[in-house]
């Protein structure tokens, strides 16, 4: 596939991708077959095939992105805002870093930074919300680095590996976006 430098920062940028890319599916496939991915969005028992990955991207309704490093244009994950609501002006934030080499590293905030920037001047977007299990202190730290809040909580939503986990919703409105600022 090639890559579209659609939004750029510092060390990655966002691609507009289609479910059609096979490079794609095949890495959602083999991201969601990994534990460690699988278990942040409950679904570590399912099994997905090449096939099975097409759908949930073909469902996605919104702007979905390639995460690409600048440095080798290699694929780590994908973003994408969806779910939107142009009445109200709002949608919820989706991420995956596919690779555990690649976790831990800053990349995760920096595309959330690019594509809150996208949704709130571009989009003219609200509000944005996203869901993580609580079980999740990596991601929770990187969305609260960005700026997120804690908006809610499901007690004991996700059961996974023999015991419940609350699922936590975080969100952050455009002013307060303006407050953290689009770079770190």
């Amino acid at each position: 596939m090639r890559y579209f430098r659609k939004i750029v920062g510092e060390r990655l940028y966002l691609s507009p991708f289609s479910a059609d890319d096979s490079e794609i599916c095949t890495q959602w496939a083999r991201w969601m077959n990994d534990r460690t991915v699988a278990d942040h969005f409950g679904g570590h028992h399912q099994l997905v095939s090449l096939a099975g990955a097409k759908k949930p991207l073909e469902e996605l309704k919104g702007y979905r992105f390639a995460m690409v490093l600048l440095d080798g244009d290699t694929l780590i994950g994908q973003i994408s805002l969806h779910d939107i609501d142009h009445v109200h002006r709002n949608a919820f934030l989706g991420i995956v870093i596919g690779e555990e080499k690649h976790r831990g590293k800053g990349y995760g905030a920096e595309a959330i930074r690019l594509i809150l920037d996208y949704g709130f001047h571009t989009l003219n977007l609200h509000s944005v919300m996203l869901s993580v299990p609580a079980d999740n202190p990596a991601g929770i730290a990187c969305y609260k680095k960005v700026g997120f809040r804690e908006a809610g909580r499901r007690r004991e939503w996700v059961f996974k590996n023999g015991k419940y986990v609350d699922k936590i919703y975080m969100d952050m409105l455009a002013r307060e976006f303006g407050e953290v600022g689009p770079s770190p």
